[in-house]
């Protein structure tokens, strides 16, 4: 199948577009080609799942948004997801485009930049020529190549050298029309010796909403910096999530995921490090609940390069009525990346009998002098457990639920960030039917 006729935009169409946003040359001629390399590639290859029977192939039509002066104008969605008051920085996309952004008066003097990704092409071009689609090519598969041609809104933020970033940054992406293109593309460039911590919602304004969400993250973290990235997404049923994240991290620099996975239609996303430098760090952390008939692939990555680099995957998931999940865990130690630890556990808990889980761990290993290991379950819940908790007077729908946040506590306990905490055990709730 030609993706070029199931698109809103064919080449000229796209140069038009690119044009009047103002976007520089490169970028431009980096769009087109994209967008012709998209009818020649392959669809990704995700484990156990066909993608092709997944409703990917309608990318959908620009949708222009007004700008908002202030978050009185956003919808109580977005207002309930905002910390208050902003301390570090917030930007906001609605659907195509980015409508508001706000970063403090004091990281802004430091150097800290926080924009959308149109306006960091033109404003800090060779900052954004040098990283975006570096770590993401377009060239891996249709649905890359797709999204680096349409790509729209997205948020660039950057941290200077020796910049500690305390308070979280801030992104929402909502979508509240089906139809549109909502892909957008996020971009962290955290210089050496610096900290940061980002932390985005993607969600759906209604049930009914109809759309391809085919997102991109990348994280490039420079020498000796500490990113935390905290992702959840709680996008419609009939919303089809294709998410790809991607990490480089360079000598003694960490980088740690946290997702939550709170769609209620298809989702396949992957979570990729590559632990470039010495002494990296990456510490993986995803829980997901599926439900309905629901189908999804949840999958983390590790690939080290770097000498006593060091990887932590954990993905917990909980499947309800005939909902499927595919767990992939894998870590990559290449030849030469001596001395270094990876380690993963992936556990699916199953609450029906038409519920299916599958977990799947491997281990590339191409040097002999490392540490690596996994561990991986998938089961029915516990009914000496039920039993237990019932013969103390707790009814059945109870000790089920003690029994989840007991499966998924060991994940968010270790969450080192309050909201992220409190909005993931909140959206464990309402999946679960008690909100």
């Amino acid at each position: 199948m030609d993706i070029q006729a199931r698109v809103s935009m064919n080449v000229d169409d796209l140069r038009a577009w690119s044009s009047a946003k103002d976007e520089p040359r490169w970028l431009i001629e980096r769009r087109v080609h994209a967008l012709e390399l998209a009818g020649t590639l392959e669809l990704p290859k995700v484990e156990k799942i066909n993608l092709e029977k997944w409703d990917i192939y309608e990318s959908g039509d620009y949708k222009a948004e007004n700008a908002w002066s202030s978050l009185e104008e956003a919808p109580e969605v977005v207002r309930g997801l905002v910390a208050s008051p902003v301390k570090g920085g917030l930007i906001v996309q609605f659907n195509s485009d980015v409508v508001y952004t706000k970063l403090s008066e004091s990281l802004a003097a430091q150097g800290v930049i926080l924009t959308d990704l149109h306006t960091a092409a033109k404003e800090h071009e060779e900052l954004v020529q040098r990283y975006l689609f570096q770590a993401v090519k377009p060239e891996e598969h249709r649905l890359s190549a797709a999204h680096s041609a349409l790509w729209s809104g997205g948020v660039f933020l950057y941290v200077p050298d020796g910049v500690e970033v305390e308070a979280p940054i801030q992104a929402i992406f909502l979508n509240d029309t089906s139809g549109v293109c909502f892909a957008p593309h996020v971009l962290i460039v955290a210089g050496s010796n610096s900290k940061i911590t980002y932390v985005d919602n993607c969600v759906s304004s209604g049930d009914d909403v109809k759309v391809l969400h085919n997102g991109v993250t990348e994280v490039f973290a420079g020498a000796g910096s500490k990113v935390q990235v905290a992702s959840v997404h709680q996008l419609a049923a009939t919303t089809t999530d294709f998410t790809q994240r991607r990490a480089v991290v360079l000598a003694d620099g960490g980088v740690e995921w946290i997702i939550g996975e709170m769609n209620n239609g298809y989702t396949a996303s992957d979570t990729k490090t590559l632990l470039q430098g010495n002494g990296a760090v990456s510490d993986n952390k995803v829980i997901a609940i599926g439900t309905g008939n629901q189908k999804s692939s949840y999958t983390t990555q590790a690939q080290h390069f770097g000498r006593s680099s060091v990887s932590q995957m954990i993905t917990r998931a909980v499947m309800l009525e005939e909902a499927t999940a595919i767990i992939n865990g894998i870590t990559k130690i290449e030849k030469g990346a001596t001395h270094c630890d990876g380690q993963q556990t992936e556990r699916v808990l199953m609450l029906s009998p038409k519920a299916r889980g599958d977990a799947n761990p491997i281990l590339l290993i191409d040097e002999d002098d490392v540490t690596a290991g996994h561990a991986a379950s998938v089961g029915q819940v516990n009914a000496e457990q039920i039993y237990y908790l019932m013969s103390r007077g707790v009814s059945r729908s109870e000790a089920e639920h003690l029994v989840i946040f007991g499966f998924l506590a060991p994940v968010i306990s270790e969450i080192p960030l309050e909201g992220v905490r409190s909005r993931l055990k909140d959206l464990v709730e309402s999946k679960l039917g008690r909100s």
